[in-house]
C-alpha cells in the first residue's frame, strides 16, 4: 500500500514531467506510481520500487539537479513512513489526540447495533476491489427433499384453502380451519429445531413458503411471518435455556402455543432502543410463594398476533432500584416470556391496518408481576435484550419482508404480463403498446433484483452469515420496489384493479405495500440513518479498527493498532481515488472479473463503481466526520449507492445459479442497467450537494472525468423484456417461479396462464377475421362472438377454430369482469348482515 506521500510524487511528476519534459522516462515513472496505488502494493514494496525507478529516473538526466533533489527529499520522507516508531511519534500520537476529539461518543447500544451480525459481500463492495470469487463460490441456496415436498403439499393445499375476498371482507380474519392447518402442519415451526419437534427449514425454504404464501393471501403470509421471524421461538432457541426450550418450542411447534413479541409502543417506534416499559425487580407472590421478580408495566401496538397469543415476548427496561440483584441500578433492555393468562395484562383488542385482518393490535400491563425465570436465557441474561434483538434482526430483516414483498411482486408480474395480452383495446393488444411494454419491463426488471435479492441473501444465511447491513437494504429497497411494481400492476389493470370484489385480485395486496414499508423500521429511517450509517462503521476495512482503538483502555496496544489502521487507511484511500479515476476514464474494460461472457461488463461496472463509493465515502468522512450523521441525505445517497453494487450482484449471482440461462439475458441486463445508473445518479447527486465544493470538484475530477457516462435500459431492451412476461415462456416461469400458479376455478394466476396459452392459438384465427373478414367487408359484426359467427358462414374459419376462438373469449370475458353490489349490499352494516359465525382466535389457547 503507498503511503500518503505518493499521492505527492504522482502530482509533482505529471506536473513537472509534462510541462518540461514530457519524455517516456515521465511517463514510466508516473505510470509506475498509478500501478502501485492501484494494486495496492505494501508500503515497503512501493518505497523500493520508487527508489529504483527515481535512480534510472535521475541516472539518465531526465529532470534538472533542483528537482532531483526534490524528488528524493520525498522518497526519503516515505522511507522514514516505514520506520513504525518514529512515525509513531511523528504523526500518529499526534493524530489519534485529534481523532478522539472529533470521535462521537457511542451508546451500549450503538455499539451492540454495530457489532450485531456479519461482514459478508457488503463488505467487500467497501474495499473498492470486490472479491467475486467469494461471492461466487457460495453454494447456490436450494431446497431439500423435505422442503420441496412441503412447498409441493401443504404450502399448496393453504393456497387452495384460502379465499383473500371472504378473509378480508367477510370474516375480517382466516377461517377457523386455516388456522388448525397452519397449526397442525407446522407453518409456525419453520425455524424450531426438529429435536423440539420443529420442521427445521432452511432460510432459503422458510423464504419461499413466505413468497409463495404472500402471491395469494397478505393476511395469510404475515400471520406464518412472525412466528417465524424475532419472536419468541427465535429467541428461545438462540439464548434460551434448556428449561425454556424444552417447556415451549415442542408446544410452539404443535401450535398450541401462538407466540406473539412486543417492542414497539406509543412513546417509542423505530427507536427501540429508547423504550419507556420497564421491569422493576421487587419482591411478590408467585403462585403462594414470595419471590425476588419483576414488576412489569408497559404498553405496546402494533403487534401482530397479539390479540390472539398465548404467550408474549416483552422487551423492556430492567430496573432494581433496590439492588436486590447486585450495585446496577439500570441492568438495559431485557427480553422476557409472560403468559398470556398473567394478572395485570389487557390483551385481545385489534387494529385494522389498511383493510388487511392479520391479527394485530395492542397489549397493555399494570404491575404484571413475574418470576426472574421469565427473563430468556435466565436472570444471567438481563440487560441484553437490546444485543439479542439486533443480533437476530439481522436475520429477520432479511427475509420476512422481503419475501412477502417478492412473492407480491411475483402474482402482480405474472398476472399482469398475462392480463395486458388478452387485454384488447384499438384492435390490439395492450401488450404491444409502448408505454404498457416500458411499465412491464420495469414490474419483470424489479422483480427479478428482488427475487435474486431474496434468494441469494437467504443462502448466504444457511452458509453461516447474519449479514445485518444487507438486512437493511432488503428491508428498505425490496419493499419499495414491492410499492413500483404494484403501482405498476395497478397502472395496466386499470379499472379491472380498482373495482373491489371477489374477482379483483390485486386491490388487497396493493393496499397492503404501506404495511412493509413500515414495519420493522421505517423506510425513510432505514435509508437515511442505517444502510449508510451502520455500514460506514460496521463493513468499512478500517474505520471500526480505528475506533477500537483509538477507545483501547491499554494505550500502547491502542497506538500500535491505531497506527496499522491509520496508515492502511491512507493507502486504503489514495488506492481507491487512483483506481477509480482510472477505471471511469476505461470504463473498466481492462479489469479482470471471473466472468468472460455477456454479463462481463456489469462485473466490471460493480468494481468501478466501489472504488468511486469507497473513495467518496473516505473523503466524506474525512471532512465532515460525526456530521456526516446529522446530513442524513448526503448519507443516504451514499446508502443508495452501496445498496445499488449489492443488489447488483446480487442480480449476477442468482443469473449463475440459476444456469445462466440465455432466455433471461435481457432480464438481467435491464436489472444491472437499472441498478448500476441509479448508483451514477446518486453518486452524482451526492458531489452536487457535498457541502466543500472545492472536494466535491475533485472528487467529480476523480469520479467522473468524462462526465456521466452510463445509461439507463433502452426502449429496445424494455421492449425484449415485456415480450417474455407477456408470453408464456421459460423465463416467466422462472421468474414468478414459487408465485401460486396453480390451474384452478378459485385462483385467478392460474386462469390468467391458461388464457395467455391459449391466446398464442387465438390470436392468428382472429388476425384472419380481420384481415381476410373485416377488411373485406365480408364480416360486418362488431363484437368477437359476432364476427367469429359471420366467420364461420362465411368459411374464413373451421368449426374447430371457432369453437377455440370462442372458448378463448370466453375466458378472456371472466377474466376481465368486475363485481358490482346491490346497494345494500356496500357498507358497514352489510358486512355484518353476511359476516360468518364469529370465532376468536384466543380459542386455540
Amino acid at each position: 500500500m503507498p503511503g500518503a506521500i505518493l499521492t505527492l510524487l504522482a502530482a509533482a511528476a505529471v506536473a513537472y514531467g509534462v510541462t518540461r519534459v514530457g519524455g517516456v522516462i515521465t511517463l514510466l515513472l508516473v505510470a509506475a506510481i498509478l500501478f502501485v496505488a492501484y494494486k495496492r502494493l505494501s508500503l515497503i514494496v512501493c518505497s523500493v520500487t520508487l527508489t529504483a525507478l527515481l535512480a534510472a529516473y535521475t541516472a539518465l538526466g531526465a529532470t534538472a539537479w533542483p528537482w532531483k533533489a526534490f524528488l528524493w527529499v520525498l522518497l526519503a520522507l516515505l522511507w522514514a513512513l516505514n520506520v513504525k516508531p518514529l512515525r509513531k511519534a511523528l504523526i500518529t500520537r499526534r493524530f489519534i489526540k485529534a481523532y478522539l476529539k472529533l470521535l462521537p461518543p457511542m451508546s451500549s447500544t450503538e455499539r451492540e447495533a454495530l457489532e450485531a451480525g456479519t461482514v459478508w459481500w457488503d463488505g467487500e463492495l467497501f474495499t473498492g476491489a470486490p472479491r467475486w470469487e467469494r461471492l461466487l463460490a457460495a453454494a447456490p441456496p436450494r431446497l431439500s427433499p423435505e422442503e420441496q415436498a412441503f412447498l409441493d403439499g401443504p404450502c399448496e393445499e393453504l393456497c387452495r384453502m384460502l379465499d383473500d375476498w371472504d378473509i378480508t371482507h367477510r370474516r375480517g380474519d382466516l377461517p377457523r380451519e386455516v388456522w388448525e392447518y397452519l397449526r397442525s402442519r407446522g407453518f409456525f415451526a419453520m425455524i424450531i429445531p426438529r429435536k423440539y419437534g420443529g420442521l427445521e427449514f432452511s432460510a432459503y425454504a422458510h423464504s419461499c413458503v413466505l413468497a409463495k404464501l404472500a402471491s395469494r393471501s397478505t393476511t395469510a403470509a404475515s400471520t406464518v411471518a412472525v412466528p417465524n421471524s424475532l419472536g419468541p421461538a427465535e429467541l428461545l432457541h438462540h439464548y434460551g435455556t434448556e428449561e425454556q426450550k424444552s417447556h415451549y418450542l415442542p408446544r410452539l411447534a404443535r401450535g398450541e402455543e401462538i407466540p406473539c413479541f412486543a417492542l414497539t409502543g406509543p412513546r417509542a417506534g423505530s427507536d427501540a432502543a429508547s423504550i419507556p416499559d420497564t421491569g422493576v425487580v421487587a419482591r411478590g407472590l408467585w403462585q403462594g410463594t414470595e419471590i425476588v421478580g419483576l414488576k412489569l408495566n408497559f404498553s405496546k401496538r402494533y403487534i401482530t398476533l397479539a390479540p390472539i397469543a398465548t404467550v408474549v415476548g416483552l422487551a423492556f427496561r430492567m430496573l432494581d432500584p433496590d439492588h436486590l440483584l447486585g450495585d446496577r441500578a439500570d441492568l438495559g433492555i431485557t427480553c422476557a416470556l409472560v403468559p398470556r393468562g398473567t394478572p395485570g395484562i389487557t390483551i385481545g383488542r385489534r387494529h385494522f391496518p389498511l383493510n388487511i385482518p392479520f391479527q394485530n393490535g395492542p397489549i397493555r400491563g399494570k404491575d404484571v408481576f413475574v418470576p426472574l425465570d421469565s427473563i430468556i436465557g435466565g436472570p444471567k441474561m438481563a440487560g441484553q435484550g437490546w444485543r439479542m434483538l439486533v443480533e437476530q434482526l439481522s436475520v429477520g430483516r432479511c427475509i420476512s419482508l422481503p419475501s412477502n414483498a417478492t412473492g407480491g411482486a411475483k402474482a402482480a408480474t405474472w398476472a399482469t404480463g398475462a392480463y395486458a395480452r388478452i387485454r384488447r383495446q384499438f384492435n390490439a393488444s395492450i401488450s404491444r403498446f409502448e408505454g404498457v411494454q416500458s411499465i412491464i419491463a420495469r414490474m419483470a426488471g424489479l422483480t427479478y433484483v428482488m427475487d435474486a435479492a431474496r434468494s441469494v441473501t437467504a443462502g448466504a444465511i444457511d452458509g453461516g452469515e447474519k449479514p445485518s447491513v444487507p438486512s437493511a437494504m432488503l428491508k428498505y429497497h425490496v419493499t419499495e420496489m414491492g410499492r413500483q411494481v404494484g403501482n405498476d400492476a395497478m397502472d395496466v389493470h386499470g379499472g379491472k384493479a380498482i373495482c373491489m370484489g371477489p374477482r379483483n385480485y390485486l386491490a388487497r395486496g396493493y393496499e397492503s405495500i404501506p404495511i412493509a414499508i413500515t414495519v420493522e423500521g421505517a423506510n425513510v429511517l432505514t435509508r437515511s440513518l442505517i444502510i449508510f450509517g451502520q455500514g460506514a462503521i460496521r463493513c468499512h476495512p478500517f474505520v471500526l479498527r480505528e475506533m477500537n482503538a483509538a477507545r483501547d483502555p491499554d494505550h500502547r496496544k491502542g497506538l500500535d493498532d491505531f497506527d496499522t489502521a491509520l496508515f492502511g487507511h491512507m493507502g486504503f484511500a489514495i488506492s481507491n481515488a487512483v483506481r477509480s479515476f482510472l477505471m471511469s476514464l476505461t470504463l473498466a474494460r481492462f479489469h479482470g472479473v471471473p466472468d468472460k461472457g455477456p454479463t462481463r461488463r456489469y462485473y466490471q461496472h460493480v468494481v468501478r463503481f466501489s472504488a468511486s463509493f469507497a473513495f467518496a465515502v473516505d473523503v466524506a468522512m474525512l471532512t465532515l466526520g460525526g456530521y456526516l450523521k446529522k446530513k442524513e441525505s448526503l448519507s443516504a445517497r451514499l446508502g443508495d449507492v452501496l445498496s445499488s453494487m449489492y443488489l447488483a450482484s446480487m442480480v449476477l449471482k442468482h443469473f449463475n445459479d440459476e444456469g445462466a440461462p440465455q432466455e433471461d439475458l435481457p432480464i438481467v441486463e435491464w436489472a444491472c442497467r437499472h441498478l448500476l445508473y441509479h448508483a451514477q445518479e446518486q453518486l452524482h447527486g451526492f458531489l452536487r450537494n457535498f457541502p466543500n465544493r472545492f472536494l466535491a470538484g475533485l472528487m467529480r475530477f476523480l469520479i467522473f472525468p468524462r462526465g456521466l457516462t452510463y445509461f439507463a435500459p433502452s426502449d429496445r431492451l424494455g421492449r425484449r423484456v415485456a415480450e417474455l412476461v407477456t408470453s408464456p415462456t421459460d423465463a416467466r416461469g422462472r421468474l414468478c417461479r414459487f408465485a401460486y400458479t396453480s390451474l384452478s376455478p378459485g385462483n385467478p394466476l392460474g386462469l390468467l396462464q391458461e388464457a395467455l396459452t391459449l391466446a398464442a392459438e387465438a390470436e392468428p384465427i382472429e388476425q384472419r377475421i380481420r384481415v381476410e373478414g373485416v377488411r373485406t367487408g365480408r364480416v360486418t359484426a362488431l363484437d368477437l362472438p359476432g364476427r367469429i359467427d359471420q366467420a364461420l358462414e362465411a368459411g374464413i374459419v373451421s368449426e374447430a377454430e371457432a369453437v377455440r376462438l370462442r372458448e378463448y373469449d370466453r375466458k378472456v370475458m371472466e377474466l376481465i369482469q368486475v363485481d358490482d353490489f346491490a346497494p345494500d349490499e356496500i357498507g358497514a352494516g352489510a358486512q355484518s348482515r353476511t359476516q360468518p359465525a364469529a370465532w376468536s382466535g384466543a380459542d386455540v389457547a
